[in-house]
């Protein structure tokens, strides 16, 4: 029988398993630089290893990373370690070589560690000069980045601040900021790897953190999906769209709440919109009860509709509108032309924002708020009662959703 690993189980294996190794990997790197058996630092690198496994928008939140990289060190090979869920995404960024990156299947134990000691052997075979571990919340990645054998180790890391326990073997270690924008911090990332300093890269920052370039679709790719949409859903066809996601995906408490999305959908319908609720196969039922309620024939239910997320994004150049909890999908949003609606309150838009220009944020800021962080492996206190989300009320989210709609050209039905 294979023994999945949802959240919880990652946790507490991370808790239980994790602070030991990182104890005694941090007891074996004391002891080989007292009997000074340390690698010398290859300057300026030749191969560069990222480890960057959570959620797929933090692949998206990364890109000006990848692009200081390819900048500042263009003689060196870029390397990736991910969970193998999240690989669609990169291949659309297209920043590491699909002969680069290395894989890891965190759906059951079995297979995380076979696919773990496969990668620690390729890793080690490599030889990496530098390892960046993307991490905030788990210590496994930080095991990964020891045992990868490189000799520059960059890492977050709490120095005197309360936080997760990653062990004291980071050599270039990056003082996490709850306060600067992610993007901005895996930048500091890259300036760590020459650092000096303690904490590493005490300089003002002044890279510009641009905006990934949109997704390419050649050809009559756009007009084939639209086309097969407008033939699997034909009453929408003549109706601006608007997108909604009502999940939570892993952490279902950053979800608005659903009665919320009902009033919202039913309103826009109202107004003359379609409504497409979005989602993975797993939401279907989710979104099927938003489509009942509605009880519309210009509300369908796209959860598990798309086949991809190169899919999913061809729709979002159709739709008009995109309204979404804080999560994967108003992160890739940052590669269309789409508006987007993007609720906050566990989590918060001066740390997650979207690199678009075009997204919208709705975060209400209680004196609990946020309450994921890195120093709590992201487990909110609230019990289910996110109030920084209920407090928004719809009435406020329909107002702006209007305002957008009716500034909005793009989308149009084709």
């Amino acid at each position: 029988m294979e023994l999945p690993l949802n959240i919880k189980f990652q946790r507490a294996v991370d808790r239980l398993a994790g602070v030991p190794i990182c104890a005694l990997l941090s007891l074996f790197e004391r002891l080989r630089l007292f009997f000074g058996l340390t690698p010398p630092v290859i300057s300026p690198p030749r191969r560069i290893l990222i480890i960057l496994l959570s959620e797929m928008g933090s692949l998206v939140l990364a890109h000006p990373m990848f692009m200081r990289l390819k900048q500042k060190y263009p003689d060196a090979s870029l390397h990736i370690m991910m969970f193998r869920k999240n690989r669609e995404v990169l291949d659309l960024l297209g920043v590491i070589p699909e002969e680069n990156v290395l894989t890891i299947n965190d759906g059951v134990l079995t297979e995380f560690a076979a696919d773990s000691l496969k990668n620690i052997r390729k890793m080690r075979a490599m030889k990496f000069d530098v390892v960046i571990d993307c991490e905030l919340f788990s210590r496994v990645s930080s095991i990964f980045s020891y045992l990868s054998g490189a000799p520059t180790r960059v890492g977050f890391h709490p120095h005197t601040q309360e936080g997760l326990y990653r062990g004291s073997f980071i050599n270039r270690p990056v003082l996490y900021n709850p306060y600067r924008h992610l993007s901005r911090q895996f930048l500091t990332m890259v300036s760590a790897i020459e650092s000096r300093a303690v904490p590493t890269s005490k300089e003002v920052s002044e890279i510009e953190v641009k905006n990934p370039p949109m997704l390419d679709f050649p050809g009559d790719e756009l007009q084939r999906i639209t086309s097969q949409l407008h033939a699997d859903f034909p009453r929408i066809q003549e109706k601006k769209l608007v997108l909604v996601y009502p999940g939570g995906g892993i952490l279902p408490i950053r979800a608005w709440p659903l009665e919320n999305y009902l009033h919202l959908c039913k309103s826009l319908l109202g107004d003359g919109y379609a409504i497409g609720v979005i989602g993975l196969k797993d939401d279907k039922a989710l979104a099927q009860s938003v489509v009942e309620h509605c009880q519309s024939e210009y509300c369908v239910n796209l959860a598990g509709y798309t086949k991809s997320v190169r899919h999913l994004l061809a729709i979002f150049h159709r739709a008009s509108l995109l309204v979404t909890n804080d999560g994967g999908p108003g992160q890739f949003a940052a590669l269309t032309p789409v508006p987007s609606l993007i609720f906050f309150g566990p989590e918060t838009p001066q740390l997650y924002s979207s690199l678009s220009n075009n997204a919208h944020y709705f975060y209400s800021a209680l004196s609990c708020s946020p309450c994921l962080t890195a120093y709590n492996h992201r487990s909110s206190p609230c019990d289910g009662d996110n109030q920084c989300l209920k407090q928004i009320m719809p009435e406020q989210v329909l107002a702006k959703a209007r305002e957008v709609l009716g500034a909005n050209t793009t989308g149009s039905p084709v």
